[in-house]
């Protein structure tokens, strides 16, 4: 593979940026009606416009910096939209796999090399380290697809890393026996060393500066800027310790992973710059490094054709054996396959090394010959994996389609539409991040942002319209749409209540009162109206942090909460917003209640760790006051009086919040609850009155009053000590 020496047609910076935004913009635009992934139109282009082709653009530095980024930003996306738990119940599987992936092409590949293209042995051993390893080039259509918490692409990722460290080891012995004329066991400890204190340091650390960073600076442009600076420098130590950048790249996003949830504006961000710009410019410049002239040499095409045939078979071979020892159906074998086929980064940096190395002879210990295979090898891979991945993940997409909608036809077949009450616009923003945290984002769900004023002053208006921007423009940055109601009424409650019986509203979230005197209630005269004039849920927040900072999520359960009509809804939310977090979350429930949850998030398919703790009596929450750490969010699930997990000691729960969880992040969630609403009106303010429920059923009464005694008598002839709550 010789450069062309000419000059290119194209040298003006401007106009290379120019062409290689169209090709960005035409490709998928054209290839899409031929069903073609446009990933192989992005490498062909830049097989045309290469040196090797009409020569319009040269691989000059710019090139160079791109696509060496976008190669870090592919395998930065592929563990940063990791699933962790998922990852952590299939890790066990990638191993075997990513073992599967590198022995098979090693064995199958030296000696082919050995016997068939008759190489010495250490040759044809640094040669099979290209076929064990590869990059996840057709990664972007797994994202596209939406597939990347499948576990057949779990697998998959975590097999590229394994197999990538397996042909780093051999590449770095192949080089130190060449070197010295004899294997160094020495040098290969110290790598191993070397690459578990790299882990150990960037586990530590990087959790600890980016809590600290997105606590203290909120704005989406910074950090953004932070994100990427933490993963090019984990890039940049991991070519210290002698290894590859894109290792360092994915171990950045897999520490990085639990602090940018899939539906931030940050996360949006990340994609839409990688996948806009990055990623095209690093598969163009792939395709500028192949020379299809290479096709005329004879001795060229037996060496490729031997090289594609061993790269091909050793990844197929590894993909069906794990699909035959974990039972997984054919669809996750080819989807496992097409991730694992191309061969692009490591492949280059195996054959440049090779063929830098100079033998006793004089000669090359890799020729041109095996120069131009690898270049073949690259073309044909990077063309077959992108049409393998995007037909296996589309057959995969109907299929998680199809089990989603049976599992939605079981759940509540209600439309979810969620309200959220602005008028500070400090707070909007955080008020919205959380409301797309607790929307399902497999369902369809109606955002409305609402501002109610009781004047029409320039000032009132202006505060209200800032509002409403803000809540439209942070949805908007994660593509999801808020409609904005602006309201005049009479009060804010009476402006709620009537938004939300004109849309049908089925949640409300809304931010946590906060006390301007000392006889003012824990959660503020209109609250507690807005709670007896409806029987929807409503969320109530306070949190002094980023809500994707939080390290675990405490959810206080009251007894009997199973019986309440929006129970299934509640536990679906603290689903939707553990997922989207990525923590643990733990609730403290009655052991008759914690069947109910597990059923509910087992339906939901939510894949997050989940735990719980007994809590037979309501008022022993207060025990874990001591337990509720800054960086926790505890939610504590109420009831309205007539509900029937209402009790007596819930009238304390104000003061016991404000007096023992005052410092705390706090969501305060009412369930929703049927039944009608009947207006009471007074003589000081016909409409500043609450709506109050109808009395509960007299069964309701009746089992209130027998748990009385029940507990009554428990604390007259049995006194147990309260039991400690270990979190």
């Amino acid at each position: 593979m010789i450069l062309a020496s000419t000059t290119p047609l194209v040298t003006s910076p401007v106009l290379i940026f120019f062409i290689v935004l169209v090709i960005i913009l035409l490709s998928p635009v054209v290839l899409n009606r031929f069903k073609i992934p446009h990933i192989i139109g992005l490498i062909v282009a830049g097989v045309v416009i290469g040196p090797h082709g009409l020569n319009v653009l040269a691989r000059d530095m710019s090139f160079e910096l791109f696509g060496q980024v976008g190669i870090l930003y592919i395998m930065f996306l592929a563990g940063i939209e990791i699933d962790m738990f998922n990852l952590k119940r299939n890790l066990k599987k990638g191993l075997v796999f990513g073992l599967l992936s590198f022995l098979f092409p090693m064995i199958v590949g030296t000696l082919a090399s050995v016997y068939i293209l008759h190489m010495n042995w250490v040759t044809s051993i640094l040669l099979a380290s290209m076929y064990a390893s590869h990059t996840l080039i057709s990664y972007p259509i797994v994202a596209r697809f939406g597939l990347t918490k499948s576990p057949a692409v779990l697998i998959a990722v975590v097999g590229t890393i394994i197999s990538v460290i397996g042909a780093l080891l051999v590449l770095a012995g192949a080089v130190n026996v060449h070197h010295t004329g004899e294997f160094s066991w020495g040098d290969l400890l110290r790598l191993f060393l070397e690459l578990a204190l790299y882990c150990v340091v960037i586990l530590y650390t990087y959790p600890r500066i980016t809590r600290w960073f997105f606590k203290n600076y909120s704005d989406n442009v910074t950090q953004y800027i932070f994100v990427m600076a933490m993963v090019f420098l984990a890039s940049w130590f991991a070519q210290i310790i002698e290894l590859e950048a894109v290792l360092g790249a994915f171990f950045a996003g897999l520490v990085l992973n639990r602090y940018v949830p899939n539906a931030s504006p940050l996360m949006n961000r990340i994609e839409f710059v990688g996948n806009a710009l990055f990623i095209p410019y690093f598969l163009i410049g792939v395709g500028m490094m192949i020379d299809v002239k290479v096709i005329s040499n004879v001795n060229t095409l037996y060496v490729a054709g031997n090289m594609i045939v061993v790269a091909l078979i050793g990844k197929w071979v590894a993909a069906w054996i794990a699909q035959k020892i974990y039972g997984m159906k054919g669809v996750a074998r080819r989807m496992m396959f097409g991730l694992t086929t191309a061969h692009t980064a490591v492949a280059l940096a195996v054959v440049t090394i090779g063929y830098n190395m100079i033998m006793p002879d004089g000669s090359r210990m890799m020729d041109e010959t095996i120069l131009n295979g690898t270049v073949l090898m690259i073309l044909i891979t990077c063309a077959i994996a992108p049409i393998v991945t995007a037909r296996a993940a589309s057959k995969m997409r109907i299929e998680m389609l199809t089990d989603e909608g049976a599992t939605e036809a079981n759940a509540s077949k209600r439309e979810t539409k969620i309200l959220i009450p602005v008028a500070n616009p400090i707070t909007v923003q955080s008020l919205t991040e959380l409301a797309l945290m607790l929307r399902n984002p497999r369902r369809k769900t109606d955002i409305y942002a609402i501002h109610v004023r009781n004047d029409n002053s320039a000032a009132s208006r202006t505060i209200g319209r800032n509002a409403l921007d803000i809540a439209v423009k942070s949805a908007s940055s994660v593509d999801v749409e808020i409609t904005p109601i602006e309201r005049y009424d009479i009060n804010t409650v009476a402006g709620l209540l009537n938004a939300i019986e004109e849309r049908d509203i089925t949640d409300v979230i809304i931010g946590m009162h906060r006390k301007a005197t000392v006889i003012d209630s824990f959660f503020g005269a209109k609250i507690e109206q807005l709670l007896k004039a409806t029987n929807q849920m409503v969320v109530m927040t306070r949190c002094f942090i980023p809500v994707n900072t939080v390290t675990r999520i405490v959810v206080a359960v009251p007894p009997m909460a199973q019986f309440e009509t929006g129970f299934s809804r509640w536990v679906r939310a603290i689903g939707n917003l553990t997922r989207e977090v990525g923590c643990r979350v733990i609730f403290c429930c009655h052991p008759d209640t914690q069947p109910l949850i597990r059923g509910v998030l087992h339906r939901g398919r939510y894949d997050i760790r989940h735990e719980y703790r007994d809590v037979e009596r309501w008022e022993d929450f207060v025990l874990l006051s001591n337990r509720i750490l800054e960086d926790d969010l505890f939610v504590v699930v109420s009831a309205r009086e007539s509900s029937v997990s209402h009790n007596d000691d819930m009238a304390d729960v104000p003061g016991f919040l404000q007096k023992y969880f005052s410092r705390n992040n706090l969501i305060v969630l009412y369930p929703e609850q049927f039944g009608q609403a009947e207006p009471m009106n007074t003589f000081v303010d016909p409409m500043s009155s609450d709506i109050h429920s109808v009395p509960s059923p007299l069964w309701f009464k009746l089992h209130g009053a027998y748990r009385k005694l029940v507990q009554l008598k428990k604390s007259i002839f049995k006194r147990e000590p309260r039991k400690k709550i270990d979190l």
